[in-house]
């Protein structure tokens, strides 16, 4: 009896160790799939890498507004995105082996979220480089300079000189903007409107009396020989510069700075700059 149950165990724990080899081996569970990546992904880096994701994807998608001389449409009804900040990312994109996707934000505010959800994937569009973009998410090193200005129709741009003259006005500014910012540090009210473009067609309108915008987008869209003529800046708010943002952390960030000192370096930066007029504004790398 002492015999016969000593070899039924032996033949249990053979039984058992066949038994664990054939779960180890098995394709079924996690640590066994040898499935190779797919193309353009790293099976090591590809959950981490921001870069290795794009390229994994094979689309870069850009978070824009309407936003003349940097995102805008060449002709009403066009869905083509050009400016100076449309096509350098274009050329960005080239660079990373990716195809480009332009999605214009409902909401400006809500920028952060889009890169978190990865709705998008960078912001680029004449975004300045403020306390709170660096809070909510990684940014390039500053490409451009900027400021805030003050737009009011040409006929009364003399009344409107100083800080203290913009009491009582009524202005408009684009949702969760610099220049919203800028007025409510001023303690001054305004409309809130979807974009900069928006803000610039309630004064054209007469619906308000001011706004503030960008100072790029003032020296591509009002003055003499303009989209308004009849429209002028008189005082600028402060002093910007422009960055593009990305998921906090990200591995683009780097990939970008390379890329654009590269492209600075080879006059490409220059040349679309010049393109649209933004030459003065781009700062030297």
């Amino acid at each position: 009896m002492m015999k016969n149950a000593k070899k039924l165990l032996t033949l249990l724990l053979a039984l058992a160790v066949v038994l664990s080899l054939t779960a180890c081996g098995s394709s079924s569970g996690n640590g066994g799939d040898t499935t190779p990546p797919a193309d353009g992904a790293d099976a090591d880096t590809s959950a981490d890498s921001d870069l290795a994701y794009i390229q994994g994807k094979g689309t870069l998608v850009v978070g824009i507004t309407d936003f003349d001389p940097m995102d805008y449409h060449p002709a009403e009804g066009s869905s083509e995105w050009i400016g100076f900040d449309a096509d350098m990312a274009k050329a960005f994109a080239e660079d990373l082996g990716v195809k480009v996707e332009f999605l214009e934000l409902a909401n400006w505010d809500a920028k952060a979220m889009e890169l978190d959800t990865k709705a998008i994937d960078v912001v680029w569009n004449g975004m300045t480089i403020g306390e709170e973009v660096l809070a909510t998410m990684s940014v390039s090193e500053p490409y451009c300079r900027n400021g805030q200005v003050v737009v009011v129709p040409a006929d009364k741009a003399g009344q409107y000189q100083t800080v203290e003259s913009l009491s009582g006005l009524n202005f408009a500014a684009e949702n969760g903007s610099e220049g919203s910012k800028q007025l409510e540090a001023l303690n001054i009210s305004y409309t809130a409107t979807q974009n900069q473009a928006s803000a610039l067609m309630e004064v054209a309108s007469g619906a308000s009396d001011a706004c503030v915008i960008d100072l790029l987008m003032a020296g591509a869209m009002i003055g003499e020989g303009t989209s308004y003529p009849n429209l002028t800046y008189t005082l600028q708010l402060n002093d910007e510069e422009y960055g593009v943002g990305f998921r906090m952390g990200s591995d683009l960030v780097d990939a970008f700075n390379a890329f654009w000192k590269s492209a600075y370096e080879a006059g490409t930066v220059m040349e679309v700059a010049t393109t649209y007029g933004v030459q003065e504004s781009i700062i030297e790398k």
